[in-house]
């Protein structure tokens, strides 16, 4: 039925790599953001630290109660462009996690269709009389396994919009007990 099984079992083996090499990718990017969001809490958390224990120094210093209300009123505004900034990093961190997920979805994409049309191609164009059986179960597979890789790249889609909701959801927080807070 196939004249080279070997490009067959080539071009099976390259459509899976293509999946596998999908989700690593993609995955390693969701890492790289997830470093990037610990990064910035770490620096947010010890910009807060270093603001408390200035705003506490001053608050010992001040005389008497109309200097307490000038200094804490003093550092309402600060602490809201503080959040502000937080959650503009935030989102140009989830921004550009979505930005690269596509891209790098749609380019593993449009490899895979275009082996899984080759592959096709192979499979069908020197098939014996009475082999139609045999071809389409071998179409079926081709077909089941790029099923399987739009899986994987809508699985990884899925798990970005979750990763982006719950970052939104600290986001706002974050911003609610900064503004609590000042």
């Amino acid at each position: 039925m196939f004249q080279n099984p070997e490009q067959f079992a080539s071009a099976t083996k390259t459509l899976f790599e293509f999946q596998l090499d999908t989700f690593n990718s993609l995955t390693s990017k969701a890492v790289q953001a997830l470093e990037q969001v610990a990064a910035l809490n770490l620096a947010t958390a010890r910009s807060n630290v270093e603001n408390t224990l200035a705003t506490g120094r001053e608050l010992s210093e001040a005389k008497d109660p109309k200097a307490v209300l000038a200094v804490a009123a003093s550092k309402v505004q600060p602490g809201v462009a503080d959040a502000a900034a937080y959650n503009q990093q935030l989102s140009q961190i989830i921004a550009e996690i979505q930005s690269e997920f596509a891209r790098a979805a749609e380019a593993h994409m449009a490899e895979a269709k275009s082996s899984l049309s080759a592959l096709i191609y192979d499979v069908t164009k020197n098939v014996r009389p009475g082999s139609e059986n045999a071809v389409q179960i071998v179409k079926q597979a081709i077909d089941n396994a790029f099923r399987g890789y739009e899986q994987v790249t809508s699985a990884t889609r899925e798990a970005v919009s979750t990763f982006e909701e719950q970052l939104a959801r600290a986001s706002a927080s974050v911003a609610e007990h900064s503004q609590t807070r000042h």
